[in-house]
């Protein structure tokens, strides 16, 4: 089965941080399942870095890249498809990096790990 990461869910993984759930590391570790990350999700990681609200061990050219192929994870481009469902999508997350996941979950119908409670209001399936 595929699965989106949401970016918080990304930086837990890849940290070995508490704060993710069981479920999704079960759902990560699982060789049967195909694990997803956005391109939008490297992008709010890049602009975070820059903007000094994320620290990170080394560059993201170098940290993301490295972290996506140690744990195999695939990226996932943004469409023109993607871009144009969040048009049909209620505001109840004005974040556009969340919302172009909700509408990448709703077009390439995978469920997003997450633990955002705006994300959950939406029609997509989240796990967390």
């Amino acid at each position: 089965m595929k699965f989106l990461l949401d970016t918080h869910a990304f930086l837990w993984w890849v940290t070995n941080a508490e704060e993710l759930s069981n479920t999704v590391r079960k759902i990560i570790t699982d060789p049967d399942n195909t694990i997803l990350f956005s391109v939008v999700s490297a992008w709010e990681i890049v602009i975070k870095f820059r903007t000094g609200k994320l620290s990170l061990p080394e560059e993201p050219e170098i940290y993301i890249p490295s972290r996506l192929a140690a744990n195999q994870f695939q990226a996932l481009p943004i469409e023109i498809n993607h871009v144009l469902q969040v048009a049909n999508i209620q505001d109840y997350h004005k974040d556009p990096f969340d919302r172009i996941l909700i509408a990448q979950s709703q077009i390439e119908k995978v469920p997003i790990l997450t633990k955002d409670n705006l994300i959950i209001q939406y029609q997509v399936m989240t796990i967390w």
